[in-house]
C-alpha cells in the first residue's frame, strides 16, 4: 500500500468506528436539468452541489459536528463543501470554502478548479481540510448509488449516482397517469445517527430533491 492509501484506509476505518452510520436514498427526476445543462456547458454535479448547499442552510443539523472532547454539537455558520476527487494517488477531498456564497456557475468553476489542482497535486495547504459537508460523485463512473463513508468529523456525506434515462410513471393534469422516458438519479445520504435522525436525513434529501426537480437553468 502506498502512503496515501494507508492514510485513506486509516481514516475510513476510524470514521466507521467513531460514528453510527447509515444511509438514506431518494430518487430524483432531473429531466429539466438534463434539457438545459449541455446548453449551459455544465455537468450535473454543480446542480447537485447547489441544491445541497441551499438545503443545508435550512437543515443545519446536517451541516454540524460533534465535538469529541465535550460531546457538544457545533453548528457551522458556513458551508465548506468537500468534493471527493478520484486521483492516481487515491481518493482526495479538497474543500470549497463558503460554498453558500456561490451561484451555479460559481460552484461549477470552483469544482473544476479544485478537482484539476487536486489531480495535479497543486492544492494549497488549507484546501485539504476544514470541510463541513462532502459530496462524492459516484455516478461519474456509472454506479447507480452506493453507501459512502462519512468524512469525519462531519455528520453527513451525499453520494450522487449516475443519471439514467428510463421509463417512469408520471401523473399529469387531472391525476391521469402516463409513462414517459425521464432522466432519473439516486441521491444517497450517509449520516451520523448519533446526531442526525432518519427524519432529519429524509427532510434534507427531500429538500434537495425538490430543488433539483424545480430547476431549469
Amino acid at each position: 500500500m502506498s502512503r496515501m492509501r494507508k492514510i485513506i484506509a486509516t481514516r475510513m476505518v476510524e470514521s466507521l468506528q467513531t460514528s453510527a452510520q447509515l444511509t438514506s436514498v431518494v430518487e430524483v427526476d432531473v429531466s429539466g436539468i438534463a434539457a438545459v445543462r449541455k446548453q449551459a456547458g455544465l455537468s450535473f454535479l454543480p446542480y447537485f452541489a447547489l441544491a445541497a448547499v441551499q438545503a443545508l442552510a435550512e437543515h443545519r443539523i446536517v451541516n454540524a459536528s460533534i465535538v469529541p472532547e465535550t460531546h457538544e454539537v457545533e453548528y457551522h455558520p458556513a458551508v465548506h463543501l468537500g468534493i471527493a476527487v478520484d486521483t492516481a494517488r487515491g481518493l482526495m477531498v479538497p474543500v470549497i470554502r463558503d460554498a453558500g456564497d456561490l451561484d451555479l456557475r460559481g460552484l461549477a468553476a470552483a469544482i473544476d478548479d479544485v478537482a484539476a489542482r487536486t489531480r495535479d497535486n497543486k492544492l494549497k495547504p488549507d484546501e485539504g481540510s476544514g470541510g463541513t459537508f462532502t459530496i462524492t460523485n459516484t455516478g461519474s463512473r456509472g454506479a447507480l448509488f452506493d453507501t459512502p463513508i462519512i468524512n469525519a468529523p462531519q455528520s453527513a456525506i451525499l453520494g450522487t449516482g449516475a443519471v439514467v434515462r428510463r421509463p417512469v410513471a408520471v401523473t399529469g393534469v387531472g391525476g391521469a397517469e402516463r409513462v414517459e422516458i425521464r432522466s432519473m438519479v439516486y441521491l444517497a445520504l450517509s449520516y451520523d445517527h448519533r446526531l442526525v435522525d432518519g427524519a432529519d436525513a429524509a427532510r434534507f434529501l427531500v429538500a434537495v430533491k425538490d430543488r433539483l426537480e424545480a430547476s431549469r437553468s
